[in-house]
């Protein structure tokens, strides 16, 4: 018989990420904060038995979760796209770009704008999305003094919800492969009216933007920014990979060439896990990709493209390029060392049965007043992306019980409550400082993470509380041309109510 521990699917199974998080908040120091809260996940576990904790920690947390074949491929993935990003800064296509951009790009909400389109149009998948943006925008925004912190934010808030509402992405193939009995894919483009949290927040940046709004702590960072100080505490994360000015003789096809060919070589690397090739059309190839295997195999044809390209235009020689592998991966090693212990917290919250406690929730509520249960889907989704730091884990959960709640009894809710599914997992995945997006974001903008997090929280959960409010008006409505305008003039309304305030 299986071993089931005491505090399985009950309160106990959400209080080590939050612990986790709590910590971090509180110390701004991540990698113990993850530590304790792996810590007391263990304790909880093995009934505070010294040998089962240790165990349970290493055995069944970091061994199993780096011994996972995705994980390790995403991890792979990571390790090649830093070796690429320290290829293009050595051999000066990031300082070409930045000089480019800094005669092209005028002033800082033009900066922040190409930020907010480039991530829009790197939809793929939001890991990918993360780190090239990051790669690529970091020389213009440091040109124009924007904040490390506002930086991270413009990519964390682009990468999820522009994936979350693209049908050709990593996210609608695994929100495809939750739904059973319906087709996927039709029911995931029939939900991106409704997906209220990941609209209003492309929304919101485009108007904080152009407005010129900040507030929160973001405000502080940007007012230091100004003056020149980017990173407003003494950390300096990947501090050795500042100056990039006067490095290489490159050109702006030295980075536009490598990036382009990353983005087509993960398309095909996708689409071949997918069955692409075996006969299977685009959409369905896509849909049944494994991103883990497909963006490994596609940034390693783009790293050799990579250094053929450099070595052939005699930008970088050889040895130069096979220094800069190293390089890379050291550059990396913060982001992986988060999210290591990001996927072995999650571990434990598995193994304490959080998803069968919020099932249990769900199913027990879903008996009162029907209109309002897109509402209160949302903020579960919410609470348990943030609590465990994954998106897809949220689907996964809540999506086959939405299915199963309203297939029969309400089918025209169906589609409003996958969406504030999605939208919750998007918007706690977002918020949560234990979410590798999070942590990718602030990897790709070589931003504090702590920094990061506490920046952004305003934001997103300012968006979030009008998400809330859409989600009511769209249980009744039943409508997204009604309730969509709704979440966009309350969203329009905060902000400049905010830009007044902080006057």
């Amino acid at each position: 018989m299986d071993y089931v521990p005491v505090m399985y699917a009950t309160f106990w199974a959400l209080v080590p990420p939050v612990v986790a998080i709590v910590l971090a908040l509180i110390t701004k120091e991540v990698y113990s904060s993850l530590f304790l809260g792996i810590l007391v996940g263990g304790l909880f576990y093995s009934g505070f038995s010294f040998e089962g904790t240790v165990l349970h920690i290493f055995e069944d947390g970091i061994v199993g979760v780096l011994s996972d074949s995705y994980n390790v491929g995403i991890l792979v993935f990571l390790v090649i796209l830093g070796a690429i990003v320290s290829l293009m800064n050595r051999a000066g296509g990031s300082a070409a770009f930045g000089r480019w951009a800094s005669e092209h790009i005028k002033t800082r909400t033009g900066a922040q704008l190409v930020t907010v389109a480039l991530g829009v149009l790197i939809f793929i998948d939001d890991y990918f999305n993360c780190l090239t943006v990051g790669s690529v925008m970091r020389p213009v925004t440091d040109k124009h003094n924007i904040s490390r912190a506002k930086l991270a934010y413009l990519i964390d808030a682009t990468a999820a919800p522009v994936c979350i509402i693209a049908p050709i992405s990593s996210w609608a193939a695994a929100v495809t492969g939750f739904v059973e009995g319906e087709d996927g894919l039709a029911l995931f483009v029939s939900a991106i009216p409704y997906n209220f949290y990941a609209i209003l927040t492309i929304v919101m940046m485009i108007t904080i933007a152009i407005l010129n709004i900040d507030f929160g702590s973001m405000k502080v960072h940007e007012d230091n920014a100004k003056k020149g100080d980017l990173f407003t505490t003494p950390d300096r994360p990947y501090g050795n990979a500042e100056g990039l000015d006067n490095v290489g003789n490159g050109s702006v096809k030295d980075l536009l060439i490598p990036i382009l060919s990353l983005i087509i070589c993960c398309v095909i690397g996708m689409i071949y896990t997918g069955g692409f090739f075996d006969g299977a059309d685009f959409v369905t190839a896509f849909s049944n990709s494994d991103a883990s295997i497909g963006l490994a195999i596609g940034s390693a044809f783009a790293l050799v493209i990579t250094i053929l390209l450099y070595v052939s235009r005699k930008v970088l020689g050889f040895k130069e390029c096979m220094n800069c592998i190293p390089e890379g991966f050291k550059a990396m090693v913060p982001a992986i060392m988060i999210l290591t212990f990001a996927w072995t917290l999650k571990a434990m919250t598995d193994s304490l049965g959080a998803a069968e406690f919020v099932a249990n929730l769900i199913k027990s509520s879903s008996q009162g007043m029907v209109a309002l249960l897109p509402a209160i889907i949302f903020l579960v989704g919410c609470f348990l992306a943030f609590a465990t730091g994954t998106s897809w884990g949220t689907f996964g959960i809540l999506i086959p019980i939405v299915v199963d709640a309203f297939q029969t009894t309400h089918p025209a809710l169906m589609t409003v409550a996958i969406s504030a599914c999605m939208a919750g997992a998007v918007c706690g995945d977002h918020c949560s400082p234990i979410s590798d997006t999070t942590i990718m974001a602030s990897a790709g903008a070589q931003c504090n993470h702590v920094n990061h997090v506490s920046t952004q929280l305003p934001y997103a959960v300012s968006v979030a509380v009008i998400s809330f409010i859409t989600y009511i008006v769209a249980g009744f409505t039943q409508s997204a041309l009604i309730s969509l305008p709704v979440g966009i003039i309350l969203l329009l309304a905060y902000l400049l109510f905010m830009k007044k305030r902080a006057k």
